[in-house]
């Protein structure tokens, strides 16, 4: 499994639009949650949060409004590019025991980002919405669903170099007979110098879930003291 800083092979420079779609998998390809996503952001509001619920979760009209205030927010600023690392669009969750299909309980896939970026001085700010959907398992249920998600930046090239990396572990309601349940998480504070245009032409800001951390979560038992 690739290290999160580690870059990705073959990506180079890709033309980037400002939202990066990625097809969801066979396992949620017939959704239909309800209305409202469930947040894994911060409490409180902003511009960019409201935003971001209408571009993934509003009508067309406020979709394409939502894009145009987005990407239009310094039209002559460059901006790294967000993508999704490579084997960290799915995370599987399973009951006790070996893996298997009928031990699956929760299925986190991310399907669509979006960015914007400021500069204040020296400094540059990087936000990001991430919008995604758990689908319940045949061994799920109703309850809490515990998502690890990763953000990183890094400096492509011959030795990537990681910026700056942050992780966020937030919660996902699934309600009593709903079978699968959208949510957004959103990161406005991936903040950092500004380089010089060779290296930021090389910045891209990768999402992903993070596995390691749900492993991380299992409390390790101590042994009794004699």
């Amino acid at each position: 499994m690739m290290a999160w800083g580690e870059c990705m092979p073959g990506l180079g420079h890709v033309v980037a639009a400002f939202l990066i779609g990625v097809a969801l998998t066979s396992c949620s390809s017939n959704l239909s949650g309800p209305a409202s996503p469930s947040s894994g952001a911060s409490s409180g509001t902003s511009s960019f949060r409201e935003r971001m619920n209408k571009l993934f979760f509003g009508s067309p009209a406020e979709e394409a409004q939502a894009a145009v205030a987005s990407n239009t927010a310094d039209p002559n600023q460059d901006c790294p590019i967000v993508d999704i690392r490579s084997g960290a669009s799915t995370l599987q969750l399973n009951g006790p025991g070996e893996a298997t299909p009928n031990t699956l309980r929760y299925q986190a896939t991310i399907a669509r980002l979006a960015r914007e970026c400021a500069v204040r001085g020296p400094m540059m700010t990087v936000k990001v919405g991430v919008q995604g959907r758990v689908v319940v398992g045949p061994a799920g249920g109703p309850g809490q669903v515990d998502v690890p998600l990763r953000y990183a930046l890094i400096q492509e090239g011959p030795e990537p170099k990681t910026i700056l990396t942050k992780l966020y572990r937030f919660a996902v309601t699934i309600p009593e007979g709903q079978e699968n349940v959208p949510f957004l998480h959103i990161e406005e504070d991936l903040t950092f110098a500004v380089p010089g245009r060779a290296a930021l032409d090389n910045y891209v800001v990768y999402v992903g879930f993070d596995a390691a951390a749900v492993k991380e979560q299992v409390p390790k038992k101590t042994r009794r003291s004699r």
